[in-house]
């Protein structure tokens, strides 16, 4: 096809794109937000609040009540049946919040007392808060029935990020009839704007001894209760207080061991470092991070996961430093588009020192700011600089638009004897526009970047948007993606370039009125890849059927062809043998079925099966389980497993290979954890132990200690140890 029947298929995506905006801007213009309705209003405690999970004080039976919730699942036509009591009040340092969740007779579900858990698993009770009240970005807080925290930033109207954490105190406390969470949250945790006196907000409960989710402003069931565009307003009777100075300085000391036993004569080292993070509030939605060599060595490893895959996998972001507001760097373009992903930043390479202003500096506006500094740790690996500016301005009812430059400095460098991928520089800039109608039933992106480089080509752009409809029944999206053969995001992950790809998808749900079966339906979806020439070199297509059942387990099967046409050789078992010709074609069907058990049993299971052809018309058998057994509130125990049967031509012949993870969580309480899991992954020929005791002995402020394992499988034998000793404190100056 040639380059301007391909321009012209850019050009019809985006009118179409625009079209379909201008449609949902004329909704918009005539919209407000859904539940504005609802209030709550929130006066200053009249006596001292003490949070110990007992509403005795004064300050509480003064204040107003938020009850009647409303059903969100498994129906969202009526009020729930499980009563759940809201009140909340603050004074000069501290927002208040005590939620009295009552249940039928029996004993509650949670998975354990760690903090963070998951949400589908555990009986709970969150905080949606939007203190800009621009329905898109805001803060999460909240507890399971055992007292478990949870806290969390919130951005793209109603995802949470769960990795940031903040210092917080909260208390639960059980009854027979009931559980009470009662907190206390900082002003100076929080990000908002000095003067406003109308916070969105809402609540959410989820009880699975009934299966019941609910919220006190309604949502519809197919959106998350977390969806912002469906909170109430929290009314103040005056402007919340200002904080004052606040700043927090987080020193952390480190002492480790570590050996490396694959060298002749072992090689020991000792590691003792000193470093941290200073936090200062330039104002009360502004915040400026520093950091002095920085360490994440208590950051829990990466779970493996079987590789078959032509490109790189994807893996997120851990690290504390780069979470709050992090959404202003990362989530620019797709999740296989991205021009910026800070794990490029760090990772094998020490950081020496750091600085980030983020946040908002008003209501419509939100701006980030980012520089890294690496060491200099050879002649062939020069120290880099890595700079990063966004830019997000709020558009019409809940929509933005964003810019992005992105720069990677080499200094120092010397191109003789630079290593293999290791440039002078690298720089990308790009601007993004990011739908969302006040309603949340429209949904989409349009996103444009170009790259810059000492030795790039023309075709060094990435274009793609996408359109989504989401009612309670119909799911429909449209998603095309660019990517030019020249376009390089050294500082983004973007594992394929050089491509055209179509990918439409159409879903369907029933609600049948009754019965064991709350919802199921079909779902359809296609992904068409072309090169830059507009030649097919890969498709999937894929139709499934899933139901999701009252109590919470869920069934899926679905059937799927796949075609491809190798653009590099490829090896397809993933384990450095023999490789398929670059040009080679190949198709196969494949089916297979999905599995999760209902959360409420101690005993739970989730199950995922595919059989079908492979490369070089062979067969593939893949079976994945993972198999829980929780004594709670105190002791999860998981084993998760994967087990692949390949059956190839010669070379290959058959290759079968294991990933085995058992899995210990012990929580003594909800402030001393211990972790420990072993992965055996015989595609890499590897076993990792890996074991993690944190003491959270102040809000905030952690002991760890860390011991890992690297083994060779056979013969049986050491690899690496490691052990790290890390304390930090959170100070509050």
């Amino acid at each position: 096809m040639p380059e301007t029947m391909f321009q012209s298929l850019k050009s019809i995506s985006y009118l179409f794109f625009l079209i379909i905006h201008l449609t949902v801007f004329s909704l918009n213009t005539l919209a407000q937000k859904k539940n504005v309705q609802y209030e709550l209003k929130i006066k200053p405690a009249s006596t001292e609040i003490k949070i110990d999970g007992i509403m005795n004080e004064g300050a509480w039976q003064d204040a107003e009540i938020a009850s009647k919730f409303f059903m969100v699942q498994p129906m969202d036509t009526s009020f729930a049946k499980i009563r759940t009591d809201v009140k909340m009040s603050y004074d000069n340092d501290f927002l208040y919040i005590i939620a009295i969740c009552y249940h039928e007779p029996g004993p509650y579900f949670v998975e354990s007392l760690r903090r963070d858990f998951t949400f589908g698993k555990n009986d709970n009770f969150l905080i949606f808060m939007d203190p800009f009240d621009d329905q898109t970005n805001g803060f999460s807080f909240g507890s399971n029935a055992a007292g478990a925290q949870w806290d969390g930033i919130m951005y793209e109207g109603s995802k949470v990020d769960l990795s940031w954490d903040n210092k917080w105190e909260s208390v639960v406390k059980n009854y027979e009839d009931r559980w009470i969470f009662e907190a206390a949250i900082p002003f100076k945790s929080i990000r908002y704007k000095p003067g406003i006196t109308k916070w969105g907000i809402n609540f959410s409960r989820l009880d699975l001894k009934s299966t019941e989710k609910s919220s006190w402003a309604p949502v519809p069931r197919q959106f998350a209760t977390a969806s912002l565009a469906y909170t109430g307003n929290l009314v103040w009777d005056q402007p919340p207080p200002v904080p004052g100075q606040n700043i927090s300085v987080i020193p952390y000391t480190l002492g480790g061991l570590s050996s490396n036993h694959t060298l002749l004569p072992v090689k020991r080292d000792q590691r003792g470092e000193i470093g941290g993070d200073i936090k200062i509030a330039i104002n009360s939605s502004l915040n400026l991070d520093l950091t002095v060599n920085p360490d994440y060595s208590q950051v829990e490893v990466d779970r493996q996961v079987p590789n078959l895959e032509r490109f790189e996998l994807f893996f997120p972001e851990r690290r504390q430093y780069f979470l709050e507001n992090g959404d202003l760097f990362s989530n620019f373009g797709y999740q296989n588009i991205r021009p910026f992903f800070s794990r490029r930043i760090g990772l094998g390479v020490p950081i020496q020192y750091g600085a980030r202003l983020s946040g908002k500096l008003n209501k419509d506006w939100r701006v980030g700011l980012m520089n890294m500094q690496t060491e200099n740790t050879g002649i062939s690996d020069p120290a880099q600089n890595f700079t990063v500016m966004a830019l997000q301005r709020k558009v019409f009812a809940r929509s933005n638009i964003g810019g992005i430059f992105i720069n990677k400095q080499s200094l120092n460098y010397d191109a003789s004897n630079a290593a293999a991928g290791v440039s002078r520089y690298n720089r990308v800039a790009g601007i993004e526009y990011n739908l969302a109608s006040s309603n949340n039933t429209w949904t989409g992106k349009a996103v444009t970047m170009k790259s810059f480089s000492p030795n790039g080509g023309n075709s060094d752009m990435m274009q793609a948007a996408n359109l989504r409809y989401w009612t309670g029944n119909w799911d429909i999206n449209w998603q095309h993606e660019y990517v030019g053969s020249d376009y390089n995001a050294e500082v983004g992950f973007v594992p394929r370039r050089g491509y055209f790809n179509l990918s439409p998808q159409i879903g369907y749900l029933f609600f049948p009125k009754k019965g064991k079966i709350l919802s199921h339906g079909p779902k359809l979806f296609s992904a068409n890849y072309f090169d830059e020439k507009f030649k097919r070199t890969d498709n999937t297509n894929y139709l499934a059927y899933n139901f999701n059942f009252r109590n919470r387990s869920n069934l899926t099967g679905w059937i799927a062809n796949d075609y491809v046409m190798l653009q590099r050789p490829f090896d397809p078992t993933n384990k450095g043998g023999a490789t398929l010709a670059t040009g080679s074609e190949h198709s196969w069907e494949a089916f297979g079925l999905e599995y999760s058990s209902r959360p409420q049993s101690l005993i739970t299971m989730a199950l995922s099966t595919r059989y079908g052809g492979y490369y070089a018309n062979g067969n593939r058998l893949n079976i994945s389980s993972e198999l829980g057994y929780r004594f709670q509130p105190y002791v999860s125990l998981a084993l998760s497993s994967s087990y692949n049967d390949i059956r190839l031509p010669e070379p290959w012949n058959t290759t079968k290979f294991w990933l085995i993870g058992p899995r210990l969580d012990v929580t003594m309480t909800n402030k001393l954890f211990f972790t420990g899991f072993v992965q055996y992954n015989e595609q890499n020929d590897n076993i990792n132990l890996n074991t993690r005791l944190q003491w959270r002995y102040k809000p905030a402020s952690d002991l760890f200690i860390v011991y890992t394992d690297n083994y060779l499988p056979a013969p049986f034998s050491v690899k690496n140890r490691f052990l790290v000793l890390k304390l930090t404190y959170w100070w509050n100056i």
